[in-house]
């Protein structure tokens, strides 16, 4: 027994091989021949994309090529897309030497999710069982971005301790709970979560927490040295800051309600985030000697509120109440940053590299509870008897739905959110510690040279013999250039 422990234990622990030449790309191949073979027999085009779109005008009495819904989701589209793309990618440029890792495998991983996110959610949400068929339009896209939304955020927690192979397992395991719980979630418990609040960021940040506590990495102090940030990483990783805070009222109302859902979404977020940047800023600098602010509060717990306000953004929680929202959770995201991070590795041994927890998973789950508390003190005197039908689409076997059951199951696909998180995340990070996947060893960590080709540092180029037209040197005496004109 004491030698099969020992057999086993030296097969995980065995020395790393980051040598992904073979495996990266049989995995981007097989899999992307995959899709191709998936969409072609499981994917087409919804009435409104296809060619049968001015028959269909005909039937329904559509007087306009306006009405289709592409131009009324596609602005909303391309902001979710910059997020995706610029956002997540340019906020995890943080780090001093993995800059590639955080935009390029941050670009990898959506390419990949959203094509399996369209077959995934697909099969659960829009196949029609007649043709056996999934009808994708802009819609589709959105939520598929929104898929991919949660691997990245997970990919946050284990940025510069994974491979890129591994990321595209964390990718395919993590679209496809994704889909499961959305389903769960939006379907079958009837839960509102516009923003995703719950099924997105609850979801990714304890999948991504969860997998980094199973791969915990004792040595990892080794890397030390470059789990840190210089000051042209920290611009980098501000502007994909400003790109997610710009753009977040899209994300949190891109697929509501046509009118007046949409319209108090974009209100309720865009308050939100207002708020959690001054109470980020002040709690940042109260925790520093001399008042200072430090980059990483900014970077991170200013889209607090965005984040928390997800599930209730298109609910009535009034204005004062979105300000309230961000009031308290740049406080509290800043917190986590200060001491439940800190806490979070030294006595449970999880390694969050970004702090998801802090802007993901703790403002996710504490948004799925104020979209339950909101949905619950609901009442018809303020939505009105419609509004209130519309807002949480009590129809059809949920016609008789109350709006305390429906806060209740509000806080129950809460619960479920970070349940499949937790136990998700926990199996596929005990797949990842097989040591077959190119991970790099503990002092090699955070470290673009491993996976890519980096450019030589910047080498002394000989000077130049020109005139200094910006005056650099104005006060410099003449007989230290490095020509000089002689006179006659």
């Amino acid at each position: 027994m004491g030698n099969c422990c020992e057999r086993v234990g030296n097969f995980f622990c065995r020395q790393k091989n980051t040598n992904v030449r073979v495996s990266l790309p049989a995995v981007c191949f097989v899999w992307q021949i995959a899709m191709i073979v998936l969409f072609g027999v499981f994917i087409r085009y919804d009435e409104e994309s296809d060619t049968h779109w001015i028959e269909h005008r005909k039937d329904h009495n559509i007087t306009s090529d306006i009405e289709n819904d592409f131009y009324f989701r596609y602005p909303s589209f391309q902001d979710v897309h910059v997020m995706i793309f610029v956002g997540f990618g340019f906020l995890m440029t943080f780090l001093k030497r993995y800059s590639f890792g955080g935009v390029g495998f941050n670009f990898l991983v959506a390419a990949f999710g959203l094509q399996w996110a369209l077959l995934m959610q697909g099969w659960f949400h829009t196949l029609d069982h007649t043709t056996g068929k999934i009808y994708i339009g802009v819609e589709s896209l959105i939520n598929a971005d929104f898929c991919c939304a949660g691997s990245l955020i997970a990919y946050g927690a284990l940025l510069g301790k994974v491979s890129p192979v591994q990321l595209l397992v964390v990718t395919l395991f993590g679209v496809t709970l994704f889909a499961v719980e959305e389903y769960i979630i939006l379907s079958l418990l009837h839960c509102r979560d516009a923003g995703g609040s719950m099924v997105i960021h609850a979801f990714g940040g304890y999948y991504g927490l969860a997998i980094s506590w199973v791969l915990y990495r004792p040595n990892l102090h080794q890397s030390k040295r470059l789990n840190g940030s210089v000051y042209h990483s920290d611009v980098f990783a501000m502007i994909g800051t400003l790109f997610l805070w710009m753009f977040w009222p899209s994300f949190n109302s891109a697929i509501t309600d046509h009118g007046d859902g949409q319209h108090r979404a974009a209100i309720n977020t865009y308050l939100a985030l207002a708020s959690s940047v001054l109470t980020t800023v002040a709690i940042s600098s109260m925790s520093k000697k001399g008042g200072k602010v430090d980059m990483v509060h900014i970077q991170n717990a200013t889209l607090a509120g965005g984040v928390a306000m997800g599930t209730a953004a298109e609910f009535m929680i009034t204005p004062y109440g979105s300000l309230i929202v961000g009031f308290c959770c740049g406080i509290i995201s800043t917190f986590g940053y200060l001491f439940i991070t800190p806490f979070l590795e030294k006595y449970l041994k999880l390694q969050d590299t970004c702090g998801v927890h802090n802007l993901h998973a703790l403002p996710g789950m504490l948004g799925g509870f104020i979209g339950a508390i909101v949905a619950a003190a609901a009442t018809e005197s303020v939505y009105g008897h419609e509004g209130l039908i519309n807002t949480f689409d009590f129809e059809g076997s949920f016609a008789d739905r109350s709006v305390g059951t429906q806060g209740g199951f509000q806080a129950a696909g809460c619960c479920v959110a970070i349940a499949f998180g937790l136990v998700g995340g926990a199996i596929v990070g005990f797949i990842l510690r097989f040591p077959i996947w190119g991970d790099p060893a503990d002092d090699n960590c955070f470290d673009d040279e491993v996976y890519w080709e980096v450019p030589e540092d910047e080498e002394t180029i000989p000077p130049v013999l020109e005139y200094n037209n910006h005056m650099i040197h104005k006060h410099q005496d003449i007989s230290e250039s490095n020509f000089s004109v002689e006179q006659s």
